[in-house]
């Protein structure tokens, strides 16, 4: 009956009920799969247009560095030698031995400005660099930064095709990007992935670190290094330069030199070939909670200030030690690693705003930045010892040798910690220098034992010290 209704209907052009519903169904789904396909596409965004618009200014770079392979005595003078044998002994007969190393770089202008790494062309006697059309150049360094680790060079060439540069410091976690360079050798790879981080601080070897690294999970690998990281808009947000790895290849954690630093570092090498930092004179470390809460900080933030270059920029401007600085040139210091940061992007010889916590009070200072110049012993102590005392620490007073060798100015060594006392809590050891106990310098025995007698019982204070040679601030409390 069902069905010679149907038909009866599709005789008159009317469609039953059920094959309505069924059309229905249809068509959701057809919207369903379409809504799929366009929040994929919003997801996985389409690289193939950046990628061939890009490339043609992404350069691949072979270097070589030549050694002679010498022998390690002097020619012989005898005048006994022949002439014929004489050139054996000749350093420039020496053999010569040629190491070969490769990286990536990007033009940054028509006429022939490159930027790499400095680790990719440092100690290069050769610089060769070649565009993807297999144009062949021969290269020199305009100028290069150790610090920052870029270099830029400069090829003869004119009308040539250059990356422009992002906005500084508008890239954002969770972005998409992309970078182009010769992993292996080979030539001209893509890689994708997402910002994993913004400002990752990496000391260098010399406890350097004046580099916010953008943190990636693009796979990087060698040979990437000085390659463009690029933004979906196809400009550079930063300069690949290092990766983390236990096997010598990408394992998602890679790192690049972001516009904000390169923009600089380019235009000084232009101008005058190197790159002058700014300098306050100062030995910082990180804010404990404890630390904060005896600051008076509600939180831990700041860099705290654990020694002061004598007649430095920070000593001159009034900035004092322990003094915690939370604010500098308007920009808020959150970590101790965001205050090289700011300091060595300033412009040697200007005038900065500066807001320290001291006290439990905050100061507003000014500070006329510096220039950015380029085996321990046992500690002798003198003097009689002091005893236990509040603390449980027995100390001297330091002697001259102290002060030479680790440039001190005052403080007593700790001879003696007895177990359990607050010292021993605090985590102080024989040989170590108090220069600060709460608030107060200590010059001496004296000053010690004065501070001591009259610090409160039972309240979490700073203590600041020296650990052969290197400053540091730790917190005590005495129980009684």
């Amino acid at each position: 009956m069902r069905n010679g209704l149907d038909m009866d209907l599709k005789r008159q052009g009317i469609t039953s009920p059920m094959h309505l519903q069924k059309n229905v169904l249809v068509l959701f789904a057809a919207v369903v799969l379409l809504l799929a396909q366009a929040a994929s596409a919003r997801g996985l965004p389409e690289f193939t247009e950046l990628i061939e618009d890009s490339s043609p200014a992404v350069v691949k770079i072979n270097t070589v560095e030549r050694k002679r392979v010498g022998r390690h005595f002097q020619i012989p003078q005898h005048p006994d030698i022949p002439d014929i044998f004489r050139h054996l002994f000749d350093p420039r007969s020496m053999p010569e031995r040629q190491s070969q190393a490769m990286g990536s770089g990007f033009l940054i202008s028509a006429d022939g400005y490159i930027l790499t790494n400095n680790h990719v062309v440092d100690g290069a006697d050769e610089i060769q660099v070649r565009l993807i059309d297999r144009r062949e150049f021969d290269a020199r360094v305009i100028g290069a930064d150790e610090r920052s680790d870029l270099a830029l060079l400069k090829i003869e060439a004119s009308d040539l095709p250059y990356l422009k540069f992002a906005k500084p410091n508008s890239l954002k976690v969770g972005e998409w990007v992309l970078a182009i360079g010769s992993p292996f050798g080979l030539d001209y790879s893509a890689s994708a992935g997402i910002v994993s981080a913004i400002g990752r601080s990496i000391p260098t070897e010399k406890n350097e670190n004046y580099v916010p690294f953008i943190q990636t999970d693009v796979a990087i690998n060698p040979g990437n290094s000085g390659g463009p990281l690029f933004n979906l808009k196809g400009e550079v947000v930063g300069i690949n330069s290092q990766i983390y790895t236990r096997s010598g290849g990408s394992i998602g954690l890679s790192f690049a030199i972001p516009v904000a630093v390169a923009q600089g570092v380019v235009d000084q090498l232009k101008e005058k070939g190197r790159v002058d930092r700014g300098w306050l004179g100062v030995v910082i470390q990180e804010v404990s909670r404890d630390l904060a809460s005896s600051f008076g900080l509600s939180k831990p933030m700041g860099a705290l200030v654990a020694q002061l270059e004598p007649k430095g920029p920070a000593d001159m401007a009034g900035i004092r030690v322990g003094d915690v600085i939370i604010e500098f040139d308007g920009n808020p210091i959150m970590m101790s690693s965001d205050l090289p940061h700011a300091v060595g992007r300033t412009v040697p010889g200007r005038s900065v705003p500066v807001v320290v916590m001291r006290e439990g009070k905050k100061r507003a200072l000014n500070v006329e930045v510096g220039m950015l110049g380029g085996g321990d012993a046992s500690p002798q102590v003198s003097e009689a010892p002091v005893g236990g005392g509040r603390l449980g620490l027995d100390v001297r007073d330091i002697d001259e040798r102290m002060r030479k060798r680790w440039n001190l100015a005052a403080g007593v060594v700790i001879t003696q910690v007895v177990p359990g006392g607050a010292g021993a809590k605090a985590g102080l050891h024989p040989g170590d220098v108090i220069a600060q106990l709460g608030f107060h310098e200590i010059g001496g025995v004296d000053d010690y034992r004065r501070v001591e007698s009259e610090l409160p019982a039972n309240e979490l204070l700073p203590i600041r010290y020296f650990r052969r040679g290197r400053p540091a601030f730790h917190t005590f409390r005495i129980d009684e």
